[in-house]
């Protein structure tokens, strides 16, 4: 396997091959196990993260997702040969091979080498591996540990490792122990860590982390009787009347009554109760840090826009990454792009596509020119132009259309599927004032002659050459890897062909200078 790597930026290259991004050795790898979003079972949600300093030692591997896991490992170590003392080649060079043949060297990484794996959302493209999986852990290896926000750990506590999906493979409720829970405080915990490292967790030898929740679309809210009666059948042993269980046993609890909903954090379906009788699906964006070099990594769960969000929380995660970029400490986003522009908004089902992924980096972009320049940058709100009825407009396809009508009658969905949202090629509207054009070590922002500042338009797609105007390319340096994409199983181009295409072509337009890659499963990313 070909490793990638980030490209140089400064004045001088890597003085040796193998290096990443800026001076000195690469400090993080990241391996790609899985890189799609399925419906191929294969290569779903998985990446490894280490450490480049522990050189492999026990427990130095962080696993994000796994909805390919072991599989994945095996598929990269194949080259090896037989009797080989440590991998010479691909993401796993100088690993130890202490068994003769790659499916048990595979087993050793999973026992041994991975200490934890996080889990932004349960859905089963980013779980069902581990689950699976888990029978080949051993006691004597100790209780291999699944990290993630409360809410996502009672979903999977509830509905997967409860004896009727899946063993209790759990040290919890009277399970076998192969599996420990440990709950990610969101946003981060206050009482870990310090300076900028405040907040961040120790997940695996030589890494620190810190998880953000964000939003994934949204569902129906059940009423928490409902909840309730089937947390208990579900996690019953078997022979034991379910009604018949203390719910004080359980780690969830009605949080609400008077409301008739559980809450956010402890629900068993991982739900942010809403209005109308709709909940947002929470998933988790995850700060991956090397404490030495100060260098991190930012990889998304399943996350949709925060313009047609019924919860918007990705503003929150730029807000915290944009001092990293400028500090030059963050170098490397892994985040969703599921579909192309074709698709909707009301078909988009909690997923990103090209014109929603670079409306969130325009506001990253914003945010980073913010602390670049804050005498000089400021943001005037305007006014967006009223949109057409959702009958009448032409930006809107049928499909579109009639979601956005069904929306409006509907109350509770109107947000996703309404003329206001269903609009494409939208961006952020923005402005920057009083740009010094003379400002020491920036380039002179050119204006058209009717502008004062720098204005960051509407792209309709009537309009695409548009060209978003900064200081200076705000994300130069930074790569954005696109995972999650859906894989058409159609004859023709693959999806992730146009989906890049049209990335490059809008990334280019709004004048971002970041780069983005669409990874290949096995790949191996150096930092």
């Amino acid at each position: 396997m070909q490793e990638s790597e980030l490209p140089f930026v400064g004045a001088n290259p890597p003085e040796a091959a193998g290096q990443g991004d800026g001076p000195g050795p690469p400090s993080l790898q990241i391996i790609v196990l899985g890189p799609t979003g399925g419906p191929r079972e294969d290569r779903v949600t998985g990446l490894l993260v280490r450490s480049t300093s522990t050189k492999w030692s026990a427990n130095s591997i962080v696993a994000v997702d796994a909805g390919t896991l072991l599989c994945g490992i095996i598929d990269t170590l194949e080259p090896c040969d037989n009797n080989q003392k440590s991998s010479d080649q691909g993401p796993f060079a100088g690993l130890e091979l202490p068994h003769n043949n790659v499916p048990a060297n595979a087993a050793h990484v999973f026992r041994h080498i991975i200490g934890a794996v996080c889990i932004t959302h349960p859905h089963l493209d980013h779980l069902s591996a581990f689950a699976i999986n888990t029978p080949v852990l051993e006691a004597g290896s100790g209780a291999k540990t699944l990290a993630a926000l409360p809410s996502v750990v009672a979903a999977i506590k509830t509905h997967v490792f409860n004896d009727v999906i899946w063993p209790n493979l759990s040290d919890e409720d009277g399970g076998a122990g192969l599996v420990t829970y440990q709950r990610l405080m969101e946003g981060g915990n206050p009482m870990m860590g310090r300076g900028d490292e405040k907040g961040y967790t120790r997940v695996c030898e030589g890494l620190l982390a810190k998880c953000l929740a964000i939003s994934h679309g949204c569902c129906r809210q059940r009423s928490s009787v409902d909840n309730d009666i089937q947390r208990r059948m579900s996690s019953a042993p078997f022979g034991v009347d379910p009604m018949r269980l203390n719910p004080r046993a359980y780690s969830m609890s009605i949080d609400e009554p008077e409301t008739g909903y559980f809450s956010g954090a402890r629900s068993p379906g991982y739900r942010v109760p809403g209005k109308d009788g709709w909940a947002t699906v929470e998933s988790s964006a995850f700060f991956i840090r090397e404490p030495t070099t100060k260098r991190e990594v930012i990889i998304f769960g399943d996350v949709e826009p925060d313009s047609i969000s019924m919860n918007p929380r990705n503003r929150r995660v730029w807000e915290a990454a944009a001092p990293k970029i400028v500090a030059s400490q963050l170098r490397a986003i892994f985040i969703e792009c599921s579909y192309n522009d074709d698709v909707d908004d009301a078909s988009l089902y909690g997923h990103l596509c090209p014109r929603h992924l670079i409306d969130e980096l325009i506001v990253l972009a914003q945010k980073v020119t913010e602390l670049k320049y804050p005498d000089s940058f400021s943001i005037r709100k305007r006014k967006r132009a009223s949109a057409p009825e959702a009958a009448g407009d032409p930006a809107l396809s049928p499909k579109s259309k009639k979601a956005a009508l069904a929306g409006e009658k509907s109350g509770g969905g109107s947000r996703r599927g309404s003329a206001r949202t269903s609009r494409r090629h939208t961006r952020a509207r923005v402005a920057v004032e009083d740009i010094d054009e003379n400002m020491e070590g920036s380039p002179a922002v050119s204006h058209a002659p009717s502008e004062v500042g720098m204005d960051v338009s509407l792209a309709e797609s009537s309009d695409p050459l548009t060209v978003l105007q900064w200081p200076e390319p705000p994300l130069t340096g930074l790569l954005v890897y696109i995972i999650h994409i859906k894989d058409d199983m159609n004859d023709g181009p693959p999806p992730q062909e146009r989906i890049l295409q049209e990335l490059k072509a809008q990334g280019q337009a709004a004048g971002l200078g970041c780069e983005f890659r669409v990874p290949t499963r096995g790949e191996s990313v150096l930092i």
